[in-house]
């Protein structure tokens, strides 16, 4: 895979900026789908993580911050996706960065030994990997921050702390009141350790021109203004 080295407009209008973002994520298709780490394929260019709780709603923030309705899977039976799937992002047919879709996790319903060996594999990549440049996330701020969500943010702590890109997207957040919103960005700031938080919603495309932005800015370094 190559990158063509992409730049933002010359323009500083951040509206601008942003729609320039979403046309990039737009591009988004389909890589590869892998059932362990070393079955993933080997390459330089930026790779995001998302991350989060099954029904955090994960998959529908893939599928609106990449305008496609069905680029990540949203299964009727939450926790039942068991691969890491990668997108690949690009104009013309060039590849400049990769989406990591990771399995939802918390899920009831899932066998106990894939919990376990689900743990294993998400620990060891998001550990491990070395061309991830950020992690994206996905808490539902009506329940805010569970103790699953606590120990990913121990797990990816060290890496953050030496620069490693982080951002939580409070999803769903049209369910909120101002008040509401408030508190639980207050209360998220605080457990995030150095990441980002802002609120987003699906629905209402709240928040999807600036998370748009972050991911571009996260992958292009060079080009940010």
């Amino acid at each position: 895979m190559t990158s063509p080295n992409p730049s933002l407009p010359s323009e500083t209008d951040p509206a601008e900026q942003a729609r320039h973002a979403l046309g990039w994520l737009h591009t988004a298709r389909f890589l590869t789908t892998a059932a362990q780490l070393h079955h993933l394929p080997a390459y330089a260019l930026p790779e995001i993580a998302f991350v989060g709780r099954s029904n955090a709603g994960k998959s529908t923030a893939i599928n609106t911050l990449t305008q496609q309705k069905r680029l990540a899977f949203a299964s009727k039976t939450p926790g039942r996706t068991q691969h890491i799937n990668l997108f690949a992002l690009g104009r013309q047919g060039q590849t400049d960065a990769v989406l990591a879709d990771l399995p939802g996790y918390g899920y009831a319903a899932v066998p106990k030994q894939d919990k376990i060996r689900w743990q294993q594999v998400m620990a060891n990549y998001l550990v491990s990997r070395e061309n991830l440049c950020g992690i994206v996330l996905m808490c539902d701020p009506r329940r805010g921050m569970t103790e699953l969500d606590e120990i990913l943010l121990d797990m990816i702590r060290p890496r953050v702390e030496e620069g490693l890109n982080f951002l939580v997207l409070l999803t769903k957040a049209d369910k909120l009141n101002k008040t509401e919103a408030a508190k639980a960005l207050s209360i998220t700031r605080l457990q995030a350790g150095g990441g980002t938080v802002q609120l987003f919603s699906a629905l209402k495309k709240q928040g999807l021109e600036e998370a748009a932005l972050q991911l571009w800015n996260w992958t292009h370094p060079e080009s940010t203004p």
